[in-house]
């Protein structure tokens, strides 16, 4: 914008225009033309029950906001499990343009409306950032004799078909899927046990109810370190990277990865934050810096390191990209385990 200041007869003129400028240039940097930020409380809906993984995130991050003061409005957690998850992504998928709500995100994302027919995908909604991949661990009971996972998993074999019980959280979801994998690539077969969430399959696996479990470190963690639970190995590629010792004799790092241990099987969880389609990009921005910062924070990084996550980060087209190569990785999975919707 520009101002000509010729012409004026009087430096009563001249200082009413040098005001006009003040006054546009003051304009421009009002809030009204500042990036966007949240201008109520921010619903945050956790897909699933309390207690368990995507919960405890949700909680963590809704504390390291307050903590560290990261928005001026609060995130509300409202727990919306119905139907696997479906009722929470319909929820968000029917919030079109309302950046006043987000939601975490498990493998669920893939699996509900995949084993439920529910009409919704991922691509109803606007994906923020992959915040980490949760791991899973093969669990069995400390007084039981197997000492690695190829051990107990012939002994399943030997003991023959639908004789040994695998706990696992739902049905038709992450921990089944894993439990089906182990059984095409080792020629075992379980029966399987589902329970309400993580922390019920631990206690069921430390009284001996159920013979296995494949559990998130998180969930399990607390039995491990007791000695009450046993770690076979962890379904991923490589190890993970946390060396403190959570037992007399172990870190989370000399747990095998799978493939090591005679069993090649892998599989991650997606913990990812997620938008109503029909955002603005200053609107999704805010989300992106705000998680960037909360990643920072002391309180994260040590969550990360207790739960032994894998802290692959990523927003925008890279995550995008990922969403859809796992995605159709998850149809396959679940075509082989015939758990689609007829």
């Amino acid at each position: 914008m520009k101002f000509r200041l010729s012409g004026f007869k009087s430096s009563k003129s001249a200082a009413t225009v040098a005001s006009a400028v003040a006054l546009a240039t003051m304009t421009a940097m009002s809030p009204a033309f500042a990036a966007w930020e949240p201008s109520k409380p921010v619903e945050f809906v956790v897909p699933a029950g309390t207690g368990g993984g995507a919960d405890q995130m949700a909680r963590l991050l809704q504390g390291i906001v307050i903590k560290h003061k990261l928005m001026k409005e609060p995130l509300i957690v409202v727990n919306k499990s119905g139907g696997a998850g479906a009722e929470g992504f319909l929820a968000v998928k029917e919030a079109k343009g309302d950046a006043h709500k987000i939601i975490i995100t498990l493998s669920n994302l893939f699996t509900t409306p995949m084993a439920t027919g529910v009409p919704f995908n991922w691509k109803d909604m606007t994906p923020v950032a992959m915040l980490a991949l949760d791991q899973f661990v093969l669990w069995t009971n400390a007084d039981a004799p197997y000492k690695s996972a190829k051990e107990y998993l012939d002994a399943v074999k030997a003991a023959g078909p639908s004789k040994m019980k695998m706990a696992g959280t739902g049905s038709k979801q992450e921990d089944q899927i894993i439990t089906v994998a182990l059984e095409k690539a080792t020629g075992t077969k379980f029966i399987y046990v589902p329970y309400k969430g993580g922390g019920d399959v631990a206690v069921q696996l430390v009284g001996g109810h159920v013979d296995s479990t494949v559990n998130n470190p998180i969930e399990a963690v607390a039995q491990w370190r007791a000695g009450k639970l046993r770690a076979q190995c962890v379904f991923d590629t490589d190890r993970m990277p946390y060396k403190t010792k959570v037992t007399e004799t172990q870190s989370w790092n000399d747990i095998p990865t799978c493939k090591e241990a005679g069993v090649p099987t892998d599989y991650t969880m997606l913990r990812g934050i997620f938008m109503p389609a029909g955002v603005t990009p200053d609107q999704l921005a805010f989300y992106v810096d705000l998680l960037k910062k909360i990643r920072e924070t002391p309180d994260w990084k040590e969550y990360m390191e207790k739960g032994a996550f894998n802290q692959s980060f990523m927003t925008g087209a890279e995550f995008t990209k990922w969403l859809d190569a796992t995605e159709k990785t998850h149809r396959t999975l679940m075509t082989e385990a015939g758990f689609l919707a007829k």
